[in-house]
């Protein structure tokens, strides 16, 4: 019988093992939330049952029958590779630059039709705003209204940054930021790229680009905050 570490069965099982720790320990410590919608952490957590099943199934070969199973150098290889990915994943969290991934991003230009009901313009996100000033597109009809918003601090070419959000689907591979222009105190945001600012203020009118009226935010506060728990929107 070969050696236990020649056994290709015990090498599945141990790669299999280490992406269903992957896929468990990131239902539960929140690197979710920065890369998927809350809506399918469970379809994560369930692959790595699922996983971790498949690699005890493989675990049991290398004491059964399939134990006198050899793998080639190739094969070694492979799994050896997987597995050292899968501990980098754990040792290394993801941490995302929202700011960077939006610069890459096409704007997110779809508009509701008609909303279902609308909050309180205090109440409203970021997200919320964007949403009504499409489907009401006449900027004058939300001049003065107070904002309370959050959001990252987007770069934008040829113009003052804005503040953003990242709206998804289903993850950050189809992530489209969402923003709002700023009058910046002195033009400029007053924290770098991809940081989080959170502005009480109320909406007023500049003139955009090609002479027509826009809404912008004007800050009466502007604090700099973490990085929330869940960033992304749906």
């Amino acid at each position: 019988m070969p050696p236990l570490i020649q056994r290709a069965a015990l090498w599945r099982a141990g790669a299999l093992g280490l992406w269903a720790l992957v896929l468990l320990a990131s239902s539960v410590d929140g690197r979710l939330d920065l890369l998927l919608r809350a809506v399918f952490h469970p379809l994560v957590a369930l692959a790595g049952l699922l996983l971790l099943a498949v690699a005890l199934l493989q675990l049991r070969l290398v004491f059964g029958a399939g134990g006198r199973e050899r793998g080639d150098r190739r094969q070694g290889r492979t799994l050896l590779l997987t597995a050292a990915i899968a501990l980098l994943v754990l040792l290394l969290p993801p941490a995302p630059s929202f700011a960077d991934l939006a610069g890459q991003r096409p704007r997110d230009e779809t508009a509701e039709s008609e909303l279902s009901f609308v909050l309180p313009p205090a109440q409203r996100s970021l997200t919320d705003w964007v949403r009504l000033l499409r489907s009401q597109p006449d900027p004058q009809l939300f001049e003065g209204d107070p904002v309370r918003i959050s959001g990252f601090v987007l770069p934008m070419p040829d113009e003052p940054p804005q503040l953003a959000r990242l709206l998804v689907r289903c993850c950050l591979a189809d992530a489209s930021p969402v923003g709002l222009p700023v009058r910046w105190p002195g033009g400029q945001a007053p924290a770098p790229a991809d940081a989080w600012l959170a502005i009480d203020g109320v909406m007023g009118l500049d003139k955009a680009p090609g002479g027509s009226d826009q809404l912008v935010v004007v800050p009466s506060r502007i604090r700099p905050i973490p990085r929330p728990a869940r960033p992304l929107e749906p």
